[in-house]
């Protein structure tokens, strides 16, 4: 985001081989090749790919439905003002967790890596389900956060795995065809669930529904993975390693070490830029500013650990002189950032000041992920036709800047609905162009056996990203919505103000045409602004580096990078034999 330990073995060596730079051996990249081939036979791909499709439609099935009742969740406790910090935190466990559940993919196996998924999301779901504070829900979307970047992770690496570069744009946009199908039948799920039953038994049916759809995919990877240990393990040659050493290895193998560095820096330097606006005293700003720099002093200490004394490190140093990996991170992180800068408070927007009916609010919601997730298919279908895929970048960000710049209107209280949703559909637009495009870009630029980790990589950065721009959206609200309401309620007591800002359902209660409800709607719409504004400078800053992109040939090989080191190679081996 190798199963077999033979697998394992070859991508250590093909790691050592290619870290001072070089070009790998012939005989290395033909078993590179091979592995993949053999990993998976013709039976296993297709059963892969059918539990694929089950879990990508329980994946989405949650995407489109439970994001609404955390805001119900907050709302209830008297604590929407926390939803931002919240999404930050889950942002931070989605972006630590995304090396750490590659490496056991890489160390353990596929198969292994998505029963702790499966484990995370289960109880994740079940505390939040039974919560009785904002806290224990705030706990809940920890745990849970774990089970979904897992899932998020595992899947794009089997997919990566199982498919050339030819096919792969167009199979993973496929990977998102459910999202087609459950934007309008999750906003009718998550409409009458909030409507009838709760949010608590929103989050409840998926402590059964997640098990019930991942369980094929992980069958179907154990399997896989047994027969491929046995056929190894008659080949197996030298003595058994004692149980310390083996423990030792894979402990080494995993960089634990390094793990903890980067999950300690990006945890201590986010939480508290999420937290700032809720300090009172002086004493816990201090403290919180001596957190977020003992962050910052983590970052080079894991920069050195990684780059001079980690033997298996989290970001080897060859990604870092990656063009094609440091691109695709920075445009995903800064395209995530002005995306979540526009997007945390939108639903909140749409019921205080709009007004529509719950499923049409829900189905609302959905338009951009309907709008990526067609764009995505036809960027696939492109990358298969033409082979090429950074003039595609670099027109969908100036796409996805048009859809934020267009919302300085539409987000304000005289904004049109007609307005609204098309701002939601150009940047669906752009950002499903964006997200396939630098996924495969990065794919593309690394060897088969640092698949798994690039796209952790690359998505970990990505979700830093997320996490920043909730922490910016966060912090914009708290700071601003208070003294807008003020502004534009005058009339009423701290108190009053203090009940509308801490939730939607108490904003919404008033009739349109009510002074309380226009006063709130003026106050929304301003705060809206300031995020736009902020997002608007953020969405340039991914153009500009779309055009260093490299623009890889996407072949019929499982990477780019393979095909030109072959080339290298065979023109090494042809001047030695001149």
């Amino acid at each position: 985001m190798s199963p077999a330990s033979g697998y394992r073995r070859l991508r250590a060596h093909s790691v050592a081989t290619t870290d001072d730079g070089g070009a790998p051996s012939p005989e290395i990249l033909q078993t590179q090749r091979a592995a993949t081939t053999r990993f998976y036979g013709k039976h296993a791909k297709w059963a892969l790919f059918i539990s694929l499709g089950l879990a990508a439609y329980i994946y989405s099935l949650d995407s489109t439905t439970t994001y609404t009742y955390l805001t119900y969740a907050t709302s209830e406790f008297g604590s929407h003002n926390l939803l931002g910090p919240i999404q930050v935190a889950q942002g931070i466990i989605v972006a630590v967790g995304k090396p750490v559940i590659a490496k056991v993919a890489d160390v353990g196996s596929r198969g292994t890596a998505y029963c702790g998924v499966l484990i995370f999301y289960v109880i994740g779901y079940a505390v939040i389900a039974t919560a009785q504070s904002i806290q224990a829900v705030a706990a809940g979307v920890v745990l849970y956060a774990i089970g979904y970047t897992g899932l998020q992770l595992l899947t794009q690496v089997v997919i990566a795995d199982i498919t050339t570069l030819k096919w792969r744009g167009l199979v993973l946009s496929l990977n998102s065809v459910p999202f087609l199908i459950n934007a309008f039948v999750g906003s009718n799920i998550s409409a009458a669930i909030i409507a009838h039953a709760g949010w608590r038994w929103g989050y409840g049916m998926f402590v059964i529904l997640i098990p019930i759809a991942l369980s094929p995919l992980i069958a179907t990877l154990l399997w896989s993975e047994r027969i491929t240990r046995r056929r190894r393990h008659i080949h197996a040659e030298g003595p058994k390693k004692a149980y310390t050493q083996r423990l030792l290895d894979t402990t080494e193998q995993l960089d634990v070490v390094g793990l903890l560095l980067i999950g300690a820096s990006i945890s201590l330097t986010l939480l508290p830029l999420s937290l700032a606006r809720h300090i009172e005293r002086w004493r816990d700003a201090v403290g919180m500013l001596a957190i977020f720099f003992l962050g910052l002093i983590f970052i080079p200490i894991f920069v050195l650990w990684d780059f001079r004394w980690a033997k298996y490190p989290v970001i080897p140093f060859r990604f870092v002189v990656n063009r094609s990996v440091v691109g695709a991170s920075l445009i995903g992180a800064l395209d995530f950032m002005a995306f979540y800068l526009t997007f945390t408070y939108l639903f909140s927007f749409v019921i205080v000041v709009k007004g529509w009916k719950l499923v049409n609010t829900t189905y609302f919601m959905q338009i951009q992920s309907i709008s990526m997730t067609l764009c995505g298919i036809l960027t696939g279908i492109y990358m298969h036709k033409f082979r090429r895929y950074k003039m595609l970048l670099v027109g969908g960000l100036v796409v996805r800047l048009l859809g934020v710049g267009l919302m300085l209107r539409s987000r304000g209280a005289e904004g049109s609905n007609f307005e609204l949703v098309v701002t939601q559909i150009l940047q669906g637009v752009g950002g499903g162009i964006a997200a396939l495009s630098i996924q495969v870009s990065s794919q593309a630029s690394v060897l088969h056996g640092d698949v798994a980790m690039v796209t952790a990589v690359v998505l970990l950065i990505t979700e830093f990203g997320a996490a920043g721009g909730g922490a910016i959206a966060g912090a914009i609200w708290s700071s601003e919505m208070p003294s807008k309401l003020a502004q534009h309620l005058p009339f009423l007591s701290q108190a009053e103000r203090d009940k509308l800002f801490g939730s939607i359902t108490e904003a919404a209660s008033k009739p349109r045409g009510d002074p309380v409800r226009e006063g709130v709607i003026s106050a929304y719409g301003d705060v809206m602004k300031t995020m736009i504004f902020a997002g608007i400078a953020v969405s340039i800053l991914p153009i500009l580096v779309a055009l260093t992109m490299p623009d890889w040939y996407l072949g019929d090989e499982q990477n780019a990078r393979e095909i030109s080191e072959v080339e290298v190679v065979d023109e090494d081996l042809d001047e030695d034999e001149d």
